[in-house]
């Protein structure tokens, strides 16, 4: 009898727990969507990709626990110092610059793809200027590496914030 009862607390403390865990999660899936960030998506579970976040947004998110930030923007591209900014926040900050069309390549879509299969399992932000680079090597990685149709690509790009370098992309996919 008592094993029972001992039992029944357990499994009702391990549901508490993980209604609990998932209500903070959404919570701070909210916040993040409440922060203004220009062309913020959430395509993937724990990954935020976005335009370039002020530093008022990056101490947000710092606040809200995203634990990295991946910025695609070459430093000739930026008029502060975003990676020691970062770093004081207590968050990890990765850099592969992805300097323009140029920089939409199948090298940097492997970079990238590799690097958030690491950190997937902490929250991530990764972002360009507008979102549209980081939308592209997702693209060029989901043909080349995922196998995937170029619509299916193109498509999963899009819900990165690929945009105006779709015909490129589209381009670059074709051959």
């Amino acid at each position: 009898m008592l094993n029972h009862k001992i039992i029944k607390v357990i499994a009702t403390l391990a549901v508490l727990i993980f209604m609990a865990a998932c209500s903070a999660k959404e919570v701070a899936n909210q916040g993040v969507d409440q922060l203004g960030i220009k062309n913020l998506n959430n395509p993937a579970e724990n990954i935020y990709s976005s335009g370039q976040p002020t530093k008022k947004q990056l101490e947000s998110l710092a606040k809200l626990g995203v634990k990295n930030i991946v910025n695609l923007r070459p430093a000739k591209e930026l008029n502060w110092d975003e990676a020691a900014f970062v770093s004081s926040l207590g968050m990890q900050y990765h850099l592969i610059p992805v300097d323009g069309a140029a920089g939409i390549n199948a090298e940097n879509a492997t970079k990238l793809n590799l690097l958030l299969e690491k950190l997937k399992v902490e929250s991530t932000l990764v972002h360009c200027s507008s979102s549209n680079r980081v939308g592209a090597l997702i693209a060029l990685e989901a043909k080349f590496k995922g196998g995937q149709t170029v619509e299916q690509a193109v498509e999963l790009g899009r819900g990165w914030g690929l945009k105006g370098l779709e015909p490129l992309v589209r381009e670059k996919l074709a051959n």
